[in-house]
């Protein structure tokens, strides 16, 4: 949404109504012969690094981009068939190949490269690279990436850490958290939780003041080139690179790797008269989407989609959630209709599949990666009578008028299938990983959001802050908790689900998970303007297995 008024509040509008109401890489060496004069480096061949992603116990995606000539520019649909070999290690020095094969790459896949590397040891560290094997980059050898694999199904895993990110825009600031991210050598994955980039032109939608650099190409981006070019251009990032490179992504989106505020039929910034047919726009958004990102689709008689399932042993299930594809469009928060039983955010078939996973669970934990809150943020949260009168006599929705109808508030029907779903599996312990809303909420799941704490909670929510896009104090252009600590304590008052919130600062988060217990610690930049910031630890919030209620804890885990 680019900051104009809409019925249906998005995040932009909501840190606004918030705030009112509380007042690096590993280089990689070469093989074989040795440049020519005319052959690029490695690092122009190599320009956006290496990553890997959706590990298996015996298999995780690979991925590079080569350019095998200078005309080969991302999104140019030119350059020759180039063949690359792969190989994986256990060592870094690649004394022992444990894996090996040949991929072939052209310019019908913007270059890209995946593969999706079999035969695999569980709970085993790899370090992958790509050589060139023909044309004008024979020879040239990418980076060195690290990727780890899962352990078995049958596992009695004792401890799994994963990064969290979300919401990165370019424009902005600096990717410092995936520098932070990159550091780190004890994380199994990182969680991403979509808005991996963004959809705006230059200038569109920049930092506190203003844009810190410009995004490419100088448009908003529409066709399947400009998706790749943008694609291409974040992974120019150093830091973003050394995170690929450190640890293997889980990724899903959410709605900026289209456009804002996307739905099944329609995004609030797409104009069919300037920008042509949402399909067509949707469509090159997936496609470059798929090339550029180390997932694994999945595939069945529905087609393929992005929605699915990791295991790590006998410890935790991770769902990953598509809740832009198949939702019905945003009505407004104070309409009556987020009650619909036929207004969707998960689509019929995503809804079935996730239930009948959740339900028969064979794992301590299930996660569920969920771009958008379920937590329901309400002002004010009405208690059950009076939330019954009101929608009765003025069309408002039964919990009270949400702030955020383009989270599950705006879909509440698919919101109690699912919680009844959780509540259903006995001895189940279900925590959400959100992002998309750029603030850290800690939060337990309410059964009734306007009988609360009666009712009592059904799951627990952990919410990443943005990377670096926009929260409250950048919107008002203040500093850090001016207005954010007023909000935060009017938040909680009123949500009293909400056990703790922060709405100005930005970064990442660490989860750690054992039988006994999942917690969440956040991490905060000083200043997201500067490339080399420091960071601070911020929070820390655990959940003990079985107990649905959130403690703080006194230091990370």
């Amino acid at each position: 949404m680019r900051n104009r008024f809409s019925a249906n509040l998005s995040r932009r509008t909501f840190v606004a109504a918030a705030g009112a109401a509380g007042v690096g890489v590993v280089g990689g060496g070469r093989t074989g012969a040795g440049p020519s004069a005319a052959r690029p480096r490695s690092r122009a061949v190599f320009a956006h690094g290496v990553a890997s992603g959706d590990p298996l116990a015996d298999r995780v995606i690979l991925w590079t981009r080569v350019s095998p000539e200078p005309a080969a520019a991302p999104g140019s649909g030119r350059g020759s068939p180039v063949n690359l070999r792969w190989e994986m290690a256990t060592t870094a020095d690649f004394a022992a190949v444990a894996a090996t094969g040949t991929v072939v790459t052209t310019a019908a896949s913007d270059h890209t490269v995946k593969v999706d590397a079999a035969g695999l040891s569980p709970s085993t560290a790899y370090w992958y690279r790509f050589r060139v094997l023909d044309g004008a980059a024979a020879g040239e050898m990418s980076p060195v990436g690290r990727t780890k694999t899962a352990p078995t199904a049958a596992d009695d895993v004792r401890r799994a850490r994963f990064g969290v990110a979300s919401c990165a825009n370019w424009e902005a600031g600096y990717f410092g958290a995936y520098r932070a991210l990159a550091q780190r050598s004890d994380l199994d994955a990182v969680v991403h939780l979509g808005d991996y980039l963004y959809e705006y032109g230059p200038g569109e939608y920049g930092g506190k003041h203003g844009s810190v650099r410009a995004h490419e190409p100088a448009r908003d981006i529409v066709s399947l080139a400009d998706y790749r070019i943008r694609h291409a251009q974040y992974k120019t990032d150093p830091d973003l690179r050394a995170a690929h490179a450190a640890h293997p992504f889980i990724c899903t989106w959410d709605d900026h790797e289209s456009a804002d505020n996307a739905w099944q039929r329609g995004a609030e910034n797409h104009d069919p008269r300037r920008q042509g047919s949402w399909a067509a726009r949707k469509a090159a958004a997936e496609q470059a989407y798929y090339e550029w990102m180390p997932v694994r689709p999945q595939v069945d008689a529905t087609g393929r989609h992005l929605y699915r399932r990791l295991r790590y042993g006998k410890l935790l299930e991770l769902s990953m959630l598509d809740l832009r594809s198949y939702r019905d469009e945003q009505v407004a928060s104070t309409s009556a209709k987020v009650d619909s039983p036929s207004a969707s955010i998960t689509g019929r078939n995503q809804m079935r599949w996730l239930t009948g996973g959740l339900e028969t669970s064979q794992t301590t934990w299930q996660l569920i990666g969920n771009p958008v809150m379920i937590s329901p943020i309400l002002l004010p949260p009405l208690d059950p009578e009076r939330s019954r009168i009101l929608t009765e006599l003025l069309g408002l929705p039964r919990n009270g008028v949400s702030l955020n109808a383009d989270a599950w508030d705006g879909y509440t029907a698919d919101r109690r299938t699912l919680l009844a779903a959780i509540a259903k599996k006995a001895g189940g312990n279900a925590v959400f990983l959100t992002g998309d809303i750029h603030m850290s909420w800690a939060c337990e799941v309410p059964r009734e959001p306007a009988d609360y704490p009666g009712a009592g909670s059904v799951a627990t929510e952990f919410v990443v802050t943005s990377v670096t896009s926009n929260n409250l104090d950048d919107m008002v252009s203040v500093p850090e908790a001016t207005l954010g600590t007023p909000a935060a304590a009017a938040l909680m008052a009123t949500n009293r689900h909400t056990r703790w919130v922060d709405t100005d600062a930005h970064g990442y988060a660490v989860l750690t998970v054992t039988p006994a217990a999942a917690q969440m610690d956040w991490f905060f930049v000083a200043d997201r303007s500067v490339r080399r910031s420091s960071f601070r630890h911020g929070q820390s919030w655990r959940v003990a297995a079985g107990s649905r209620r959130l403690t703080k804890a006194a230091r990370p885990a």
